[in-house]
């Protein structure tokens, strides 16, 4: 199926590695052409330049997504380099494994920096651009712990919750200016985060090979198919929701967490 994304121009941000990575791949598979945001800007060109070796579809951008100047400035460059924006991905994201009575205040406001201003700043910065595109979208990636909060990662949960709250305000407020805002929540994902986990988990004399290891962990968060998802599995999502073919999908959320019900 044709998913009508040839030549249509989409911000990705956190595009260096995981989840972000693979939307840059799928996007430019798709006929996209991309402005790829990270904060390390060599990490992202060794990421990006085997997809797209003469540097023609895909225009690398250093941005740190919390501030705001930063942003405003990729945003600007892209959209000049490209000639406009159609769509926009925020993702950049990290969890924080701490309960909330291990957490810092500082620690507090740096998760909700990062998932509140790291897509409103970006979403903020691309309206017009969104608006004035036929096809306007934005897919903020989220998690299922948004929903379903673990004590061990109290704050981000919370600030999940909040940012799968504003995305379905932003929804609604954008609506009328042809803009359709939607959620993919994301569970287990088998992302270079786990791996480093992993090793964690090794070097700590852990006998079982990385296979056993997250089918365990799997299990022990409920997750139905029994396995960690990936980050194409992630990206098929994203890509679909910013497809004009979704355009009556707006203030979706969209599961890609292989059916987990840690919660009824």
């Amino acid at each position: 199926m044709d998913l009508q994304l040839t030549d249509r121009i989409v911000l990705v941000t956190g595009a260096s590695s995981g989840v972000g990575l693979a939307v840059t791949e799928m996007l430019l598979g798709e006929g996209a052409r991309v402005v790829a945001v990270a904060r390390d800007v060599q990490r992202l060109e060794d990421a990006i330049t085997p997809l797209d070796p003469d540097g023609s579809r895909v225009l690398r951008l250093s941005a740190d997504v919390t501030d705001r100047s930063a942003v405003e400035a990729a945003v600007t460059a892209g959209a000049e380099h490209f000639g406009g924006l159609d769509a926009v991905v925020c993702n950049a994201g990290r969890s924080l494994m701490a309960r909330i009575s291990d957490t810092t205040d500082e620690q507090i406001r740096e998760e909700m920096d990062l998932k509140i201003f790291g897509a409103w700043n970006v979403i903020r910065a691309a309206r017009s651009h969104l608006a004035a595109s036929s096809v306007g979208a934005v897919v903020n990636t989220n998690a299922i712990l948004a929903k379903q909060p673990e004590a061990k990662l109290a704050i981000t949960a919370a600030a999940r919750a909040a940012l799968l709250n504003l995305s379905r305000t932003l929804a609604e407020e954008l609506a009328p200016e042809g803009i359709r805002v939607n959620s993919v929540n994301l569970g287990l994902i088998d992302t270079g985060q786990w791996r480093r986990r992993f090793e964690t988990y090794r070097s700590d004399g852990g006998a079982l090979d990385y296979d056993a290891w997250s089918a365990d962990l799997a299990a022990d968060r409920g997750i139905s198919l029994g396995r960690f998802g990936t980050a194409d599995e992630v990206a098929f999502a994203i890509v679909s929701l910013l497809s004009p073919r979704a355009s009556y999908i707006t203030g979706a959320h969209v599961d890609v967490g292989g059916g987990v019900t840690r919660q009824p």
